[in-house]
């Protein structure tokens, strides 16, 4: 996709060169350009301008773009680099070989680390750099001038995407120290997500507790009123947390349900051993009821952080499940997760026309990686446009149960977008103009005066 020129108002442009008084940015992690279609094709019946690519052709075919959601109708596109430290995206061979992207590419806890940071990293840590040295995150940043933060999620929020915003930790897997740190250790003002250990897939409350993602002690703490935040743990709490005129300094959100909000709930397009059916329509299996969306988390958390500080605040939203999905090729959910995060960005950009105004606030919607390596029916060795029609599953084709180093869609609206559109000057001869995902938060520090 070719970069769009940023257009606004001059009041927009005044605004965005004091900086942004609000910061938001959408991550939808494993979200490559054909997780958005395949969606969208779901959805309305229509693509984004899908390719179809020939290795080493000098033509490529591009189908008409038709915007399907909010954010493609956002006046910044361009694409994201997404390597860790030590690689490196090579536009030409990418195309030329459609094996290329299988190798080199990040996993969630370097990417978020580059997101949040603007520094690369190791694969497996987060917020640190390679020699195990904190790196200074947007969220700090943003506290330090008095801004509220938070970090929302569809899956446990020790996971690495939230935690890259929030912590400084060697290694991914270590979920008790990463909760223990956002917890105790960290000035984060709301941390909203899932991982229950009280609860299973459907919410269910389970026999004996499972403490993958937070510590017996540290659960009892939150439960008892024992740590610096409100603790809320229902899909009530979470809605009257959105609407509500008075709201608490900091809250922890824990959806009640395991480990994802609704990815792996049962249903009948779940084999017995949690697999995906293949050919499984989208919303086949009944939702839980009482597990809040994350549009709902989203909206509660803007509320909260816009009480809570007269600064402004920093966000960050996952949509987490979508990558779950693409490890496991998992269409029909898949569909489910992209919808979902489609939604929450529409809440967001809801928000900001009704409680702020795009003259002070920046709103930037990008992937920390593509997972599964998605593309049309028959594709490779050549790339192929998803087709369907509206209300049917597409005709795709996955190429890996692993991340890819493709690039990633980025969207941007509102006050210092054009900072992150020029930061584009990489050229892809698919996709257009790229920046590298490290760009994206030193344009933020210097759109704040901290670059």
């Amino acid at each position: 996709m070719a970069l769009i020129a940023a257009t606004g108002s001059d009041d927009e442009e005044t605004a965005a060169a004091a900086g942004p008084r609000n910061v938001i940015v959408l991550i939808g992690d494993g979200m490559g350009y054909q997780q958005i279609d395949a969606a969208s094709l779901y959805r309305d019946g229509t693509t984004f301008g899908q390719v179809t690519v020939e290795p080493g052709a000098a033509d490529v075919e591009r189908s008409p773009a038709q915007a399907s959601t909010v954010y493609q109708e956002f006046p910044v596109a361009a694409s994201v680099a997404t390597y860790p430290r030590g690689g490196g995206y090579d536009p030409q061979a990418v195309w030329d070989s459609f094996p290329a992207v299988t190798e080199g590419f990040t996993d969630s806890a370097a990417a978020a680390t580059a997101l949040a940071t603007g520094e690369r990293t190791d694969n497996g840590r987060l917020g640190t750099d390679a020699q195990g040295n904190a790196l200074p995150n947007l969220t700090e940043h943003a506290a330090a001038q008095g801004r509220a933060t938070g970090v929302v999620t569809s899956v446990p929020f020790s996971h690495a995407t939230p935690a890259g915003f929030v912590v400084h930790q060697d290694g991914r897997g270590d979920y008790h120290a990463i909760a223990r740190e956002m917890i105790n250790d960290s000035e984060i003002d709301v941390v909203m997500g899932a991982g229950d250990p009280d609860r299973d897939v459907d919410g269910r409350p389970l026999p004996e507790p499972d403490h993958t993602y937070l510590s017996a002690e540290d659960h009892r703490a939150l439960v008892d009123g024992e740590t610096p935040f409100t603790f809320v743990n229902s899909r009530d709490g979470f809605r009257d947390l959105a609407t509500a005129a008075t709201t608490p300094q900091r809250v922890l959100g824990l959806a009640p349900v395991a480990a994802t909000l609704q990815y792996e709930r049962s249903g009948p397009d779940r084999t017995d051993a949690g697999k995906p059916v293949a050919g499984a329509q989208p919303y086949a299996a009944p939702v839980n009821e009482e597990v809040p969306t994350l549009r709902e988390m989203t909206e509660a958390a803007l509320n909260v952080l816009g009480n809570a500080s007269d600064e402004g605040m920093f966000l960050m939203v996952e949509g987490g499940a979508i990558d779950w999905a693409g490890h496991a090729n998992d269409l029909n959910r898949l569909i489910e997760e992209q919808i979902a995060f489609d939604d929450t960005v529409a809440a967001v950009t809801e928000w900001v026309e009704r409680e702020s105004s795009w003259e002070e606030t920046l709103v930037v919607v990008t992937a920390d990686h593509e997972t599964g390596y998605l593309n049309g029916d028959g594709a490779d060795p050549g790339w192929r446009p998803l087709t369907g029609e509206q209300g049917e599953l597409p005709a795709v084709s996955w190429h890996s149960t692993d991340h890819t180093n493709s690039l990633v869609p980025l969207y941007a609206r509102g006050a210092g977008a054009e900072r992150v559109e020029a930061a584009a000057t990489g050229r892809d001869p698919v996709r257009g103009a790229y920046l590298e995902n490290i760009d994206i938060p030193r344009a933020v520090l210097s759109l704040w005066g901290r670059g």
